[in-house]
């Protein structure tokens, strides 16, 4: 999708939008020096660590490493989509964005939509002001007026034409919506939802994709959902995520219930960072969703039989997604609970208390996989290894999967190569001399094209002539073309352009890197003069590496002479 939209289109908006504007709008910035500085909003820290940069119009954190532009930061912080943060921040200076024509006419053709979901959900509201059953029927839940309007809980009567009445010649538009269903036999659309309280569902820009209808009653089915459609797609969207991102963030974590009241009785006690599936399993695009939230994530399931096996595909969807850096508990309450008869009963002490005793993701798995073996025995032991063998090899490789080895190691009281990383064979030796920061000429002249990018700007054409063959010259000659191409461009920017590229990575700690290692200063005039400097070697380097690749070349033909 990131590619309909045209690179040129991001470089312009990248230029638009100030990075500290966008920031602070979500987290309290304050000067410090030539850059701005804060708590930073994705790993808990009491000494402020997260760095604004307007010039380079950048962000970084000496913490945790997040590092990125302000498209970069609505996806991390607001949990959007590349085009949608695109869109967000193109809206927010009056800029169209460009896609091809089936795109942009999908596109279009959502827009009245979305209006058209905004104005039922305030329909829904309206109507439940009028309805004392439905005020009691909440208030009977524990809920105040306060979190029905956090949450923009409603209610539609009963009837089969409630919406037709309201928003006439909308039919069509409520039907692709699946707000109606549309009989066969050219019957007349009626109403998908009747006599239901009624809570809208939110994509991650607050936008109403959707809504969940519960019952006030016995009658069947209890919870009833939107289907499939343009807008809505319930195996990738998570009830309560838009409501919950804030308070989720600054506690680290999120917790994942079953039901839409679960996610607003914990919120009506101040446990707000809960959300709940749509009516399916947990799968792994919501674990995804959730990891680029938060580290941690909390299953809370039943403790019945049901419920562990939907902790058990909770977990297989889970395991893939566990990089260093995040992780997964499960939650069992006792037999017959959920989190909202629970935290009704005992509050959010007693909630508290349960989460206490919640179990890491990795014990569940051994657990699990060893609760029918005989674990004192030979062939118990070598029964669990065969059984989490190939559920570990979907851990993706880090410090994370190793532990979780030596876990298993633990149990059946054998090795099996968690360690062999360890005594890895040498590198191959290392052509180009490093200073005592570890950075190379090439390394150092990236840096300085990154992070000072008109130093590029001083080079004259026979200066650029640096030798493909040495690592990295196809990167530094990319950046001083793009910086010779516009003037004006700035670190964000260029790192945007390397966004698809594996070495993207690396150049974002070349981008975040000080150039001295007792981090003085670097001046516009110094980095200039470093920077010639560091072509200068690159070019005697050059020299060299054709000088040797010519003999080379002779040595191979005078040996093919003589084997002639």
């Amino acid at each position: 999708m990131a590619g309909q939209i045209p690179q040129d289109f991001i470089d312009d908006l990248l230029a638009r939008v100030d990075v500290v504007d966008v920031i602070d709008q979500r987290v309290t910035l304050r000067k410090s020096g030539s850059n701005y500085s804060a708590c930073c909003p994705f790993h808990n820290e009491k000494t402020p660590s997260f760095s604004v940069s307007q010039t380079k119009q950048f962000y970084h954190c000496f913490g945790c490493g997040v590092s990125g532009n302000a498209i970069r930061f609505l996806m991390e912080y607001d949990g959007m989509h590349f085009v949608d943060a695109i869109e967000s921040l193109a809206d927010s200076v009056g800029m169209e964005v460009p896609r091809n024509a089936q795109a942009s006419q999908a596109r279009d053709n959502a827009k009245p939509l979305y209006t058209l979901m905004e104005s039922i959900a305030a329909f829904y509201q309206s109507q439940l002001k009028d309805s004392p059953a439905a005020i009691d029927y909440l208030k009977a839940r524990g809920l105040s007026g306060e979190i029905a309007k956090r949450f923009a809980i409603g209610y539609i009567p009963d009837g089969w034409d409630t919406l037709q009445q309201h928003f006439p010649n909308e039919d069509p538009a409520m039907i692709k919506t699946g707000m109606l269903i549309k009989p066969d036999g050219g019957k007349r659309p009626y109403q998908r939802f009747r006599n239901r309280i009624m809570f809208p569902i939110r994509d991650s820009r607050g936008r109403v994709i959707g809504f969940g209808g519960r019952v006030m009653d016995n009658q069947e089915p209890k919870y009833l959902n939107s289907p499939e459609t343009p807008l809505f797609h319930k195996g990738s969207e998570l009830y309560g995520l838009y409501e919950a991102r804030k308070s989720a963030q600054d506690n680290g974590s999120i917790i994942v219930v079953e039901g839409y009241m679960d996610v607003v009785a914990l919120a009506q006690h101040g446990i707000d960072n809960a959300v709940a599936t749509l009516g399916t399993a947990a799968n792994s695009q919501h674990s995804q969703i959730l990891f680029k939230t938060v580290p941690t994530v909390i299953f809370c399931f039943d403790g019945d039989r049901a419920g562990r096996a939907a902790a058990w595909r909770a977990l297989q969807a889970t395991l893939p997604c566990l990089q260093d850096g995040r992780d997964a508990h499960f939650l069992f309450l006792p037999d017959g609970e959920d989190p909202d008869s629970v935290v009704k009963a005992t509050g959010a002490a007693g909630f508290n208390d349960l989460m206490s005793g919640r179990i890491p993701i990795i014990d569940f798995l051994y657990q699990h996989l060893s609760s029918d073996l005989d674990m004192k025995s030979i062939g118990g032991k070598a029964h669990l290894s065969e059984k989490a063998k190939p559920l570990l090899a979907t851990i993706p490789a880090g410090v994370y999967k190793q532990l979780a080895m030596r876990r298993l190691e633990s149990l059946i009281g054998l090795s099996m190569g968690s360690e062999k990383k360890e005594h890895a064979a040498p590198k191959a030796p290392v052509r180009m001399q490093r200073d005592e920061s570890g950075l190379t000429p090439m390394s150092r002249a990236v840096l300085l094209c990154l992070q000072h990018p008109s130093v590029a700007h001083q080079l004259q054409a026979q200066e650029r002539e640096i030798s493909p063959l040495l690592p990295g010259a196809d990167v530094l000659l990319k950046l001083i073309e793009y910086c010779n191409s516009d003037t004006s461009i700035s670190t964000a920017r260029l790192l945007e352009r390397f966004s698809q590229s594996d070495k993207h990575p690396y150049l974002v700690k070349l981008a975040t890197k000080q150039y001295w290692p007792d981090s003085r200063e670097l001046n516009e005039e110094t980095a200039i003069r470093e920077f010639l400097h560091c072509i200068q070697r690159l070019q005697e380097r050059s020299k060299k590496t054709l000088t040797e690749k010519v003999e080379l070349s002779a040595r191979q033909g005078l040996l093919g002479i003589v084997r002639r």
